[in-house]
């Protein structure tokens, strides 16, 4: 048998592609099963009381994906369109899952054409275009000390009074929330530091007389874009008023500002590597100044030879040039940010 090392790299990204496509069209069928099963009932005969518990025990799927193949399942069974694009690949079982709710027999191709090749983000944006929901009320609470409970402590069977007190796990560090609600309107939800609570306190009183609510929304957007403009200054040298500087003297790995300013508005802020398949990398974070002909051989920091890459690609083409890493490298030290009193805001 052929070991998965063996393969070839173009023959390992062909198997993955063919794979892919195999798995897509093994669900589609699975969730047809499925719908077709649970409008006969049979999960009762085999000692289910449900669909759910006839997927997790029966068919040993996870309570998750059960979970997403009965809601799609069940839109399949009103909307066959749910399956075509299912099994091509147009759509994700968690974008069927977020429309399921709202698909009528009127609407159901617009939305799922829309949906079509569509992020989970993407989708909730656009139904939250569609279903606006009310703005959320402005919170901010204190969340308890680790180790210790937000009620009054109990003793445990056995306790007396006056001995140490159990020792209780800190509760689980709740990820930050973006959720759309409406167009052009979300909920941001995360946990900050005490020193990030004082600092937004401040910001308020500070603001009375342009904010008198302190409201959290116009404070956020004033101090990030703030952020932004400082951030936009250290990154690639944006401003107000270029002017133009001397050119880096030859051999320096010096970047002139004016390069920087050129570079990051025809690059479009984004890293501008592309696959042998013609894809274009999306991301826009971890972004570097990338030299097209390495600076090591002799590349200069001009507009022409300075790209845009994120942290990965850039990395991974230097490998490809020089091999694998070495301490002879030379790289950027990475940023480091932390955030951690409870704030939310729309």
């Amino acid at each position: 048998m052929l070991s998965l090392a063996d393969l070839s790299d173009q023959d390992l990204l062909a198997r993955t592609m063919h794979l892919a496509a195999d798995e897509r069209q093994a669900t589609a069928l699975l969730i047809a099963h499925l719908a077709e099963l649970d409008a006969r009932r049979l999960y009762l005969a085999e000692g289910s009381s449900s669909l759910f518990t006839y997927c997790t025990q029966v068919l040993r799927l996870s309570e998750h994906a059960a979970y997403g193949r009965i809601e799609a399942a069940r839109a399949a069974r009103r909307f066959p369109l749910v399956l075509e694009m299912l099994a091509e690949g147009a759509v994700t079982l968690t974008a069927v899952g977020l429309l399921a709710p709202h698909l009528t027999a009127e609407n159901h191709r617009d939305l799922l054409a829309r949906a079509r090749h569509k992020s989970k983000r993407a989708v909730e944006e656009l139904i939250a275009g569609l279903y606006p929901q009310p703005p959320v009320p402005a919170v901010l609470r204190r969340l308890p000390a680790a180790g210790c409970h937000p009620t009054s402590p109990v003793l445990l069977d056995g306790a007396r009074a006056g001995s140490p007190a159990p020792s209780i796990a800190p509760p689980p560090r709740r990820p930050a929330t973006v959720a759309p609600l409406a167009p052009q309107r979300y909920k941001v939800q995360f946990t900050a530091r005490a020193e990030t609570y004082a600092k937004l306190r401040l910001a308020q009183d500070l603001l009375r007389h342009q904010i008198p609510d302190g409201d959290l929304d116009q404070i956020f957007f004033r101090a990030l874009t703030a952020l932004l403009e400082d951030l936009a200054r250290q990154k690639c040298a944006a401003t107000d008023r270029p002017r133009g500087g001397r050119p880096a003297a030859p051999g320096s790995r010096h970047i002139p500002a004016e390069v920087k300013r050129a570079v990051w508005l025809r690059d479009g802020g984004r890293c501008v590597f592309v696959g042998a398949s013609g894809h274009r990398c999306t991301a826009t974070g971890f972004l570097e100044f990338h030299h097209v002909k390495p600076h090591a051989v002799g590349g200069e920091s001009t507009i022409d030879n300075i790209q845009l890459r994120c942290r990965a690609h850039n990395v991974y083409e230097a490998e490809l040039y020089f091999g694998p890493p070495t301490q002879t490298w030379v790289r950027e030290t990475p940023a480091g940010y932390s955030v951690r009193t409870e704030l939310s805001f729309q």
